[in-house]
């Protein structure tokens, strides 16, 4: 299955390069203030931080909601490009370093994520592209019996949304507390044993 192709939710780039600096600007800035000042960020702090008139950034992004869209379209393609890196790892490796970028993500952009309208379709098409670029690296780990197959990717991402909520002291103690939750998502003996045994062809 391809990738789901999120370029048209995104508001056009201008093809000017003066144009597309400020575009390019106005993205960097927002990022950063609406995780420094959650959803309701005021937009002239982003034209400020961003170095253009307000005019300007209400010309690329005319609402709060479009401006917060394409963060978050933005964000979510990167960990979805990450996902290529990861395949190029083993199976577990792959799996479990993916998810810590998508729990990476999630934990410091937070605003933008639950600043997004949950029917919107942006929401709805980005939420499938993590599942489309999270689920191969889950079911390969699921082949090699290194994960338990009675789970998918859904909850998966559901599960280890938990840890982007919770107050830890430091990221590396998010980071400890992470693997013992991927240490509750591997295969058992038993489970593995199984799989293997759907493998061996048929006596005859």
């Amino acid at each position: 299955m391809p990738p789901v192709d999120l370029s048209p939710l995104r508001a056009q780039r201008p093809h000017r390069a003066d144009a597309a600096r400020n575009f390019d600007a106005l993205l960097a800035a927002a990022r950063d203030v609406f995780t420094e000042y959650g959803a309701d960020a005021p937009m002239d702090e982003i034209a400020r931080r961003a170095d253009v008139s307000i005019a300007t950034l209400y010309r690329n992004f005319p609402t709060r909601e479009q401006m917060l869209e394409n963060v978050y379209i933005t964000e979510v393609e990167a960990v979805c490009r990450f996902a290529e890196d990861a395949a190029q790892l083993g199976p577990r490796e792959g799996i479990t370093s993916w998810l810590r970028r998508f729990v990476e993500y999630v934990a410091t952009k937070r605003a933008v994520a639950t600043g997004i309208d949950r029917d919107s379709d942006a929401y709805r098409a980005c939420t499938q592209a993590l599942y489309e670029a999270g689920g191969p690296l889950l079911e390969r780990a699921q082949r090699a019996g290194l994960m338990r197959g009675d789970v998918d990717i859904d909850d998966v991402m559901r599960f280890v949304m938990a840890y982007t909520v919770v107050n830890f002291a430091s990221p590396e103690q998010r980071g400890r507390m992470l693997e013992v939750a991927f240490d509750g998502l591997a295969a058992t003996s038993r489970q593995a044993a199984s799989l293997t045994a759907t493998r061996q062809p048929a006596a005859r």
